[in-house]
């Protein structure tokens, strides 16, 4: 390779070296500042408590936090204006960047450059405009998220990559030309694999930058054609630059979900114009993804993700000139030159016309066409000659004799001879990579090499002639050009080893005179005669001999040969007598080789006995359950009167919490012991044909009950009915709620008739009086909805009680409506006819389109009639009823359906069922919160309360942070983490058979990105039936199939369990005492999926945007976020809705755009087969009304009507106004106003931002207060003053006197006394008064909640931090809710929203899950990577309550609007499970195997977890990765001493197991302790058992560096902070135990790489010699062998796990012994990835050789802290930060109790230090806290 590559890498090296740095104490704008909000600086001292009077007033300190806000609003503004990051940072150092001629190292061939001159102002100002931008890409980048990539809404979302940004990515000196195209096409592979959609674009403008460096000048352009004709990738090359106008189109039109581009380019130059790129796609609200530290597993794809804010938009526009001009001089406009050897110059333009000119040869040449390799060969020799030719022969002429003096310090040209025979040595190279296989290119020997320096220069010169040559044939169309074989257009690699042979062998004599081989001489030959006709004047010599001058072109010194015959150890598996591993993977060991026992892999297995002796401990002791481990609240089997209490206080607080969440009582469950497995025995008793005399008189008792309650309903409707007749008609919004309200206290049937009947006359009357005062003027049609929703209504619900002078009444209202056809329809069975003239009080609307377009909403749904005795409250629907009898018949369901359609109620109903049937048998209900854990306990105790024995109870908990009555309640709730610690203990087995039903809510998490594994492990180990439920899947036919596949092996697992070891379970059950009662149900494996579409609400779409003062909200329609593409592509997709209202507007839309349109008369509204003449036209009707039209659009593409699809379309689509991010978040509270004012109220507003999220609720809040203080009088603060002094007087005094004493005092003292206490009620009264808040600024509603409830609310927020400003906020109807919130904080916010207190509430995603807090409307005020198609469809199912809301409205509040249709658009993620085993894992299931007492249970649990993965399911090659893995994984074990050869755990299997979720460094630090590293360290101060800070502060740092490893950008090391509280980037490890990690890291290399060579026999070897994306295949069919070929071959090459490409640059078997090559190096079908590896990487580098340093928040805390320091310093936000360090704290406290349980000594060093640490940890976490 050319030193140009070298070059790359010292650029890269010098530019991620840069000194200078900058002071960022204020320019790191925080999450707050980006959204325009006020910054807080928050107190953090612990939770302030109230004042005895609480309820009087706001505390002193709520009064100073809210002027502290109102100061900082007035700061915030003025701080917003200026974006500049240089005013808040002081440079340290300087930076230089060049803007001279940028040339390659060495002399002999330059690119020269236009140069201008650095002292001008112009370009001074220029340089310093690049440092500021520097600085602010350098301030964005380092606050990057680490994220998946691709999210779950890939299939319809596309992102850009930028092409430059991809090709820097692999640029490599020691990568050959064909390996780099095959790592690109792996890395887009990759994507496209995992359902990417993504375009590649190359800016013009950019090429100018590779002159100085042809070879990549070269490949970029080859790059580009290859990508264009040989593979389906969308590649763009028409834009210029990032600034022009073209490429900003493109992005509005499109906005992609994020670009990826390089923060680093070839030179400072590149760098800045990337810089520029950056900038500039953050300004238009495009997210930017870094190229460098992207890694990927097999399913998922994780990188860096800059989220674009305000700050990126503001710096734009302020230096947008400024940008341009650099844009301008970074790319440079003017033709450089090439100079060779110094003196030999040219212009491109010439080597340009004279490639135009051969190409136009060549033609005629071979006017057949050819391959394109061919092409380009003989085209760069002939071309290149030519050239250099000329080149000579000018500078003799020219020079002469001066030329000879001049020369001595440089390089002399070669002869165009030499020249000669290197091109015949290029096309002989082309003629082995036309005939040879890759298979044979693989063999190759390795040799390092260098060209000359005088051969240099012409090969790049010859590069620069391919680029010319590839961008001139793009543009024929007129030849037959075969442009498969792009990638491999030359090889290096084989050239170097031909001149090598040439130049060294060939001369030696005859035996190293190797054939060629007849076709491949014929070959070369042709090749080099169209060389020679293409050079036309001059003559080059004949084909052979190949060399005809001895010129050297290789340098001797640095000619190295690889010796391949380095030892490999013998490949092979140890042998494990396990029968567990031979159920699982028994058919893929059989094909794997064994290693002898003598071998020394195996005699050389770790012992730790050793180690056990020396220190006093027990490796293999069994630790304490995990789950013991858990903070234990309160446990109903504790005596302590103390704890007692505590759990009569949270039970109390349940029951409270309860009752918010739902109306019922508490029921009484008695337990019955002869319930019948199944209740629809419920269902039949009702059917019996002959009654008891008991059953006939209990009939007559309730039907006397039932007329007494009929009667008193007449009566109160006799008193009610005239006064709500009039109030319908004084106001009919008001009078009709009224009316609905009324009619749910109601219970007799004939009653709600009569009241119905009014309520329709009362209406009529409103609608006539309406139309008389109109005339004819245009009318008020919802008025006529009213009429015709009560007409509905009695049709439908009373059809039963109406009489014939009821259907005249009805049939007469229509005919007055003016619907003749509908009333005919009706008085067809009356026999009624009427003339009479009522057109004044028509509607000038056909009936059908009346009822769609204005009735909308209000259309009546299917809903059954029949009750079922199972259900109390309400008449379930059809799916819900076969919910109820899967739960009866013991089987398993799926349940698809919306938020708030009420599938939850099957999960207590199975609760209920299971608390009846036994005292013993337990239901577990897992959610993914805690918050929702909370939500469903609360739930629990508000339904049930039951009467158990002594120490057990109805509902147990269990999450990470605390539990009580886990093993001893009949309702488990817990997180999915918690309740695998249960399944995979060897010790809870007997507890696991008690379980009768696990409840999974919100089973899509499924395919979340952390903890899906978790879900996978627990569907599949369960031997009960369950019920999964979701509102978001998109493939639950899969899911469904998964789940009873696995069902119908636990069937056969359970049969062979009984069959085989009754006996032996005899004894193991005999004290179980729930076995016979388990046994009595009937059991089923079925699992059964209920899918259920509709939403009980519609859902109503709109997009806000401001304009000047005032906000346009437009209606969005679902079908205007869909394009014609996406309908031919993915069709329409199924969860795309309509309400009656827009389809209506759809038909409207598709008559105006096809005039001539065949079906328009037939899909008329009231010519529509379902609505004709029909009066009641129901939701159903309409549904097949829209799936009509929907249909009908696709077919309008069928039929060639594009056009007419896009105008359509376009038609729908509302047109948004863009507003700056500040003026949004300035204008919010109005906004909130405005949908106030629209009775849109109660709100969510999602914001992705913690601090976005208190700014915008404290935002609302101060508008509030600003609002109320314009509104009171002037002296209305001085007099609350004056009376609060008076009021604390009068206090004072009150005090002096003792209220004991009062017999004591004389009269006058008691006057006095009772004067002043008058005073002080007099005081109270008018401060009251006064500070009572008017309901104009307020948006509680004050019915909603009595004192009490509240005060009882407000109780539990004394202690907490915020809570005053949060009471205030409260008693103004706002909240906030995020992740971050203490959890009282969170309920109350919850309670008070549910209650209807709380109106406004901003939240994070932590409302998305399955949080009961329903609202009339939800809102999306900011776009982020985490608003995907799955959080769109959460969050928006919390609009439209049922029972509240007839319609939820959903506001997209400035998200840019194709964001919006695609999410709109979307489809939910398809589950396709995760990777799910790890090595931590496999070890816990050996250890659940070896270790259980029922080992038939635990080895069917095992193996079902090993079988039934969803990502391998059906998948036969994921299957096969999984096992390959899985003897990986083992070998692994056993050689580090977990496992002994017959699969039983050993040494510190316990303590690894107990860390699994940290794996690898898990295994680190038992390598740590063994090495005895622990010990020496923590020595404590002399004398005592306290450990000196240094200590202790190693300990954090050792910790840090194994535990919760943030790495942060590679990028984010180039400035350094001048003044912080944070060291930032963490320390390397102390030398000793880098050594030991180094130590690890070397074993498991070698046993993965074994591994690798083990396992490389199942590769699929036709798939490895295809290149991934394009598929070329480079497996040769007309090889025919060659001498010369075998010569150069390297029969001791071992290669038999690498990629047959990755062998062309010189990889071989030995290399995959280091782990940073494995990806790019191993046989590509294994599908094995370096991340299933158990590495602890020390340092990891990016693919410039960066290092991404680790971020060393964890000890800066231990410093300092300060959670605010890590939010401003460490670029953390400040829950990811908490949370974080609470991990971090609960690490600390687990492995000091796993080492406690291990050592015999008490006062053993390191559990000492542990335990120091533990104590210090926590106590500064809750000091933040």
């Amino acid at each position: 390779m050319d030193s140009a590559e070298d070059h790359f890498k010292k650029v890269v090296h010098n530019d991620a070296n840069e000194n200078a740095s900058y002071d960022d104490k204020d320019s790191e704008c925080s999450d707050s500042e980006k959204t325009g909000f006020i910054p807080k600086k928050e107190d953090k001292e612990s939770g302030s408590t109230s004042d005895s009077d609480e309820e009087n007033d706001t505390s002193d300190k709520a009064e100073a936090a809210v002027a502290q806000m109102l100061k900082e609003a007035e700061d915030r503004e003025k701080e917003a204006e200026d974006p500049d990051y240089s005013n808040a940072y002081s440079i340290s150092t300087t930076e230089e960047v060049t803007q001279q001629a940028s040339q390659t190292e060495g002399e002999d061939f330059t690119v020269l450059q236009h140069e201008r001159d650095s002292q001008s102002p112009e370009i001074r100002k220029h340089l310093e405009f690049l440092k500021k931008l520097r600085l602010h890409v350098w301030a964005s980048l380092s606050r990057a998220q680490y994220v998946s990539l691709l999210k779950d809404f890939v299939e319809s979302e596309f992102f850009v990559i930028d092409g430059d940004s991809l090709l820097l990515m692999f640029l490599d000196e020691e990568t050959q030309y064909l390996n780099f195209f095959y790592q690109i096409e792996c890395f887009l592979q990759d994507f496209t694999e995992k359902g990417a959609k993504y375009v590649i674009a190359f800016f013009k403008d950019a090429e100018q930058m590779y002159f100085p460096y042809p070879h990549f000048l070269f490949l970029r352009t080859a790059l580009i054609e290859h990508l264009r004709h040989n593979t389906s990738t969308a590649v763009h090359t028409e834009f210029s630059s990032c600034l022009s106008s073209k490429w900003e189109i493109f992005l509005k039109k499109s906005y992609p979900y994020f670009i990826i581009l390089s923060d680093i380019g070839l030179t400072s130059l590149q760098t800045d114009y990337l810089s520029v790129l950056i900038a500039h796609s953050l300004s238009k609200k495009i997210n930017v993804v870094l190229a460098s530290g992207q890694e990927y597993d097999i399913l998922r794809v994780y990188g860096y993700h800059v989220q674009s804010v305000y700050k990126h938009r503001l710096f734009f526009q302020k230096y947008e000139k400024d940008l341009r001009y650099a844009c301008e001089n970074l790319v440079r406009s003017k033709e450089p030159l090439i100079c060779l050897y110094e003196h030999l110059k040219l212009s491109l333009k010439s080597i340009q016309k004279e490639v135009r000119q051969t190409v136009h040869l060549l033609k005629q040449l071979w006017p057949e066409g050819s391959d394109i390799r061919r092409v380009v060969c003989v085209l760069a020799c002939a071309v290149g000659l030519k050239i250099y030719s000329n080149m000579l022969e000018s500078a003799n002429t020219s020079m002469g004799a001066k030329t000879e003096q001049s020369a001595r310090g440089r390089s002399k040209p070669l002869s165009p001879e030499a020249a000669a025979d290197l091109c015949r040595m290029q096309c002989l190279t082309v003629t082995f990579l036309l005939h040879m296989p890759l298979s044979q290119r693989a063999q190759i020997r390795i040799m390092k090499s260098c060209w000359t320096k005088q051969v240099l220069p012409l090969i790049k010169m010859q590069q620069l002639c391919t680029h010319f040559a590839l961008t001139q044939l793009s543009d024929t169309n007129d030849w037959k050009l075969d442009l498969t074989y792009l990638p491999d257009l030359n090889d290096d690699s084989l050239l170097i080893n031909l001149a090598h042979y040439y130049e060294v062998k060939y001369t030696e004599g005859l035996e190293f005179k190797k054939e060629l081989g007849k076709e491949m001489e014929n070959e070369y030959e042709c090749l080099w005669d169209t060389v020679t006709k293409l050079a036309v004047k001059y003559s080059f010599g004949d084909a052979f001999p190949i060399r005809k001058t001895s010129q050297l072109f290789l340098d001797q010194e640095q000619t190295l040969f690889r010796d391949c015959e380095e030892e490999i150890p013998n490949i092979g598996l140890i042998s494990v007598k396990s029968d567990l591993v031979e159920d699982y993977a028994g058919d893929v060991l059989k094909n794997l080789p064994v290693l002898e026992s003598n071998d020394p892999a195996v005699t050389s297995l770790i012992k730790y006995k050793e180690f056990d002796e020396l220190c006093h401990w027990h490796s293999g002791r069994p630790l304490t359950e995990e789950y013991e481990r858990v903070r234990c609240n309160a446990d109903a089997k504790s005596k302590d009167p103390k704890e007692r209490r505590q759990i009569q206080k949270l039970q109390t607080f349940h029951h409270f919490y309860g009752s918010t969440l739902e109306d019922s009582t508490s029921k009484l469950i008695v337990h019955q012991d002869d319930v019948s497995g199944n209740a629809n025995a419920a269902v039949k008793k009702t059917q019996k044909k002959h009654k008891s005399k008991a059953e006939t008189i209990a009939e007559e008792n309730n039907r006397r009950l039932k007329s007494k309650e009929e009667k008193k309903e007449q009566e109160q409707w006799k008193a009610l009915c005239i006064p709500t007749e009039k109030e319908i008609k004084a106001n009919l919004t008001v009078g009709i709620n009224k009316l609905e309200k009324f009619l749910k206290t109601l219970k007799s049937k004939s009653v709600k008739f009569s009241v119905e009947m009014t309520g329709l006359s009362a209406c009529l009357e409103v609608w006539k009086e309406h139309c008389r005062e109109q005339g004819n003027k245009s009318k008020d049609l919802r008025k006529a909805v009213q009429v015709m929703r009560r007409i509905h209504i009695l049709l439908e619900k009373y059809q039963d009680l109406l009489e014939k002078r009821h259907l005249q009444k009805l049939t007469r209202y229509l005919r007055l409506l003016g619907f003749e056809n509908l009333a005919c329809f009706l008085s067809d069975s009356t026999g009624e006819s009427n003339d009479q003239n009522i057109s004044n009080y028509a509607i000038e609307v056909g009936p059908a389109r009346f009822q769609l377009q204005y009735m909308d909403y209000y259309l009546l749904r299917e809903e059954r009639n029949d009750p079922d005795p199972r259900v109390q409250h309400f008449i379930p629907d059809t799916w819900q009823r076969e919910l109820l009898d899967a739960v009866d018949n013991n089987e398993s369901a799926v349940i698809v359906a919306p938020t708030s359609s009420g599938k939850t109620y099957a999960s207590y109903y199975c609760m209920e069922k299971v608390l009846k049937t036994s005292n013993e048998g337990v239901v577990v209900y897992v959610a993914p919160t805690k918050a929702l854990v909370n939500q469903v306990v609360g739930t629990i105790y508000n339904r049930f309360t039951k009467k158990l024995p002594d120490g057990l109870v109805v509902c147990g908990v269990f999450t990470r942070d605390y539990r009580n009555d886990v093993m001893n309640s009949q309702i488990l709730v817990t997180v999915p983490q918690c309740l695998e610690i249960l399944m995979l203990s060897p010790r809870c087995q007997k507890w696991t058979k008690r379980i009768q039903y696990v409840i999974f809510d919100e089973v899509h998490c499924l395919g979340g990105e952390i903890g899906a594994e978790v879900w996978e492990h627990l569907l599949v180990t369960i031997r009960c039936p369950f019920l999964a439920l979701s509102a978001t899947v998109s493939n639950p036919g899969h899911l469904t199939e998964w789940l009873q596949s696995v069902k119908r092996y636990w069937q056969r697992a359970e049969n062979k369990i009984e069959g085989s070891s009754m006996n032996s379970e005899k004894n193991f059950t005999r004290n179980c005492r729930v076995k016979s009662k388990v046994q009595e149900q009937k059991k089923s494996y079925r699992v059964r999926l209920v899918l259920y579409e509709e939403r009980y609400n519609d859902l109503e779409k709109y997009v806000c945007s401001l304009k000047g003062s005032d906000f346009i909200i437009e209606h969005c329609h679902p079908c205007a976020a869909l394009t014609v593409n996406h309908i031919e592509n993915y069709g329409i997709p199924s969860d795309l809705s309509l309400s009656p209202r827009e389809s209506i507007q759809l038909y409207d839309t598709m008559v105006k755009v096809w005039k001539q349109w065949p079906r328009a008369q037939e899909l008329d509204p009231e010519e529509f087969v379902s609505f004709k003449n029909k009066v009641v036209i129901k939701k159903a009707d309409v549904r097949k009304y829209e799936q009509e039209l929907k249909k009908e659009l696709s077919k309008w593409i069928v039929l060639g009507q594009r056009q007419k699809v896009s105008e359509l379309l376009e038609h729908l689509k509302p047109k948004p106004v863009d507003c700056s991010e500040q003026e949004k978040w300035k204008r919010f509270a109005s906004f909130v106003d405005k949908l106030h004012e629209m009775d849109k109220l109660p709100a969510i507003f999602f914001i992705f931002n913690v601090d976005s999220v208190e700014r915008a609720a404290e935002n609302v809040f101060l508008n509030l207060l600003k609002k109320q203080k314009s509104e009171q009088y002037p002296n209305t603060e001085r007099e609350k003053e004056r009376l609060s002094d008076e009021l604390r007087k009068v206090k004072k005094m009150l005090i002096k006197f003792n209220p004991q004493d009062t017999k004591k005092l004389s009269s006058s003292k008691m006057e006095n006394m009772a004067l002043l206490l008058t005073t002080k009620q007099q005081l109270e009264k008018r401060l009251k008064r006064l500070t009572a808040i008017p309901s104009v600024c307020t948006y509680a509603d004050p019915k909603a909640v009595d004192e009490d409830t509240l005060r009882k609310i407000f109780h539990r927020l004394r202690f907490e931090r915020r809570g005053d400003l949060q009471r205030m906020m409260a008693l103004r109807g706002i909240g906030y809710h995020h992740g971050s919130m203490a959890t009282k904080e969170r309920q109350v916010v919850e309670m008070l929203f549910r209650l209807g207190y709380i109106k406004v509430v901003t939240a994070t995603s932590t409302l998305a899950l399955g949080i009961n807090m329903p609202c009339k409307s939800v809102v999306f005020a900011e776009d982020s990577v985490f608003l995907d198609a799955l959080n769109y469809r959460q969050m928006s199912g919390r609009a439209g309550r049922r029972g509240q809301d007839m319609i939820g409205n959903v506001f997209f509040y400035d998200i840019p609007l194709p964001k919006v249709e695609r999410l709109i658009k979307s489809n939910v993620p398809q589950l396709k499970g995760q990777f799910p085993l790890t090595v931590s894992l496999i070890l816990r299931l050996m250890l659940l195997a070896a270790r259980a007492d029922d080992k038939a249970d635990a080895r069917a649990k095992a193996l079902s977890v090993l079988k039934h993965s969803l990502m391998s399911f059906r998948k036969e090659r994921n299957a096969e990765i999984l096992k390959i893995y899985f003897m990986f994984s083992l070998q692994f074990l056993i050689k580090e001493g977990y496992l002994d050869q017959e699969g039983n755990p050993t040494g510190f299997a316990g303590l690894v197991t107990h860390l699994y979720y940290y794996e690898p460094s898990n295994f680190v630090l038992v390598s740590f302790l063994v090495k005895g590293l622990f010990h020496k360290l923590c020595q404590p101060i002399k004398g005592s058992t306290v450990f000196s800070e240094d200590v202790l502060e190693k300990l954090v740092l050792i910790l840090a560096n194994l535990f919760g490893r943030k790495y942060l950008p590679a990028c984010s090391m180039k400035y350094k902070h001048t003044f912080c509280q944070s060291k930032v980037f963490l320390e390397d490890l102390p030398e000793d135990f880098a050594d030991a990690v180094n130590e690890y890291n070397t074993k498991v290399e070698e046993n993965f790489a074994h591994f690798l060579l083990t396992t490389a026999k199942l590769a699929d070897m036709e798939q490895e010699y295809r290149l991934p994306l394009s598929k070329t295949d480079f497996t040769s069919k007309n090889w025919h062998g060659s001498e010369l070929a075998s010569y150069l071959m390297d029969n001791t090459k071992s290669i038999s796990a690498i990629s047959p490409f990755a062998c062309l640059s010189g990889v071989v078997d030995n290399d995959l012994f280091h782990g940073e090559v494995i990806n790019k190096a191993v046989l590509r079908s294994l599908g094995i990835n370096v991340t299933n590896c158990p590495l602890l990487y020390l340092n990891k580098y990016d693919n410039q050789g960066r290092k991404r340093p680790l971020n060393a928040y964890a000890l800066d805390f231990y410093k300092h802290g300060s959670l605010i320091a890590l939010t401003t310093d460490n670029w953390l936000n400040e829950r990811d930060a908490y949370y974080a360090l609470k991990d971090f704290s609960l690490l600390i406290k687990s492995i000091g109790t796993s080492l406690s349980e291990l050592c015999d000594d008490p006062n053993d060093n390191v559990l000492l230090a542990f335990q120091q640490l533990s104590e210090i940890y926590e106590k500064k976490l809750k000091c933040i806290t």
